[in-house]
């Protein structure tokens, strides 16, 4: 028995080819986003990849952009192989290979003059900073979502966020903030690494929105004491059946029950409306769920 399930969970975990293909694309289109909109006015990406572009801006010619995202990437992730897993740092290698080999290509062989101005926004500023964060953002959305990451940060994030004390969010924003300000010392101005913040800003979002999704769902806890018949009605007006689950008041000791229920944030007011007019002292509470995971029959 317990060989059999080690044989199912390495068929989970296992490599996949579409997967592969997917995070090619992925690290094609963050090459487009940095390489055609940031690197050209001398904006900054986020994390690792911000760090090799000021690298390239500093150092000379012979280390490009490429280089540097091989030398600070790859190792970054073979120390979290432990933690992260073999399919997770496979997958993430693999992307930062394509992202660097696309970037090489796109500066240094295809036909397009990125020198000193962007080839699709000019030298504006705030449309590179905005359509460089929204394309590197799909790329790396794009990344996470197919089990890898784009940019060693993710795992330094991981690794170190929880033994300093710290959430990851804030790790990942204290490590861009000392980037920003490192960036805007070396080069004596901080128009660029505050046009950066922009990049940061937009980029993030982004990649939220291509990890959960554009149907973003809503979670609703129902406390009542008539959790049969709204759920039965939320069945017949949704379309799809709630949990119930029994509680008890923390201060009545009142018996209760609880319906878990998720919608979408257009069904909001009509699940109040129905929920209330069932039972007027029912308590709602809603919470964002960024996936729904079920198992397709």
């Amino acid at each position: 028995m317990k060989k059999k399930l080690s044989n199912q969970l390495k068929k989970l975990n296992g490599l996949s080819v579409p997967v592969f293909f997917g995070l090619m694309v992925a690290g094609i289109i963050n090459a487009i986003g940095v390489t055609l909109f940031l690197f050209p006015v001398k904006l900054y990406d986020s994390g690792i990849s911000g760090l090799s572009m000021l690298l390239d801006q500093i150092t000379s010619s012979g280390f490009s952009l490429s280089f540097f995202l091989l030398l600070l990437n790859i190792p970054i992730f073979a120390f979290g192989l432990k933690k992260q897993g073999i399919v997770f740092t496979v997958y993430s290698v693999f992307t930062v290979i394509i992202y660097s080999l696309a970037s090489f290509l796109i500066m240094n062989v295809l036909p397009i003059d990125i020198s000193f101005i962007s080839p699709l926004a000019g030298s504006d500023l705030l449309l590179c900073a905005i359509f460089g964060g929204v394309i590197s953002g799909i790329g790396s959305g794009i990344t996470i979502r197919l089990g890898g990451a784009i940019d060693g940060i993710d795992v330094l994030s991981v690794i170190f966020a929880k033994k300093i004390g710290i959430s990851i969010g804030s790790f990942v924003m204290i490590f861009n903030t000392v980037l920003y300000i490192v960036c805007g010392i070396t080069i004596k101005s901080w128009i660029l690494p505050l046009y950066s913040i922009v990049t940061y800003y937009i980029g993030s979002r982004m990649v939220d929105f291509v990890v959960e999704g554009i149907d973003s769902s809503k979670c609703a806890m129902i406390v009542t004491t008539k959790a049969d018949e709204i759920s039965d009605i939320l069945a017949e007006n949704f379309g799809t059946s709630g949990t119930i689950v029994e509680a008890i008041g923390g201060y009545s000791k009142e018996r209760k029950e609880i319906i878990y229920f998720v919608i979408n944030h257009f069904q909001i007011n009509k699940l109040k409306k129905i929920v209330y007019y069932i039972d007027s002292d029912a308590f709602i509470s809603l919470q964002d769920v960024s996936d729904i995971i079920r198992k397709k029959k």
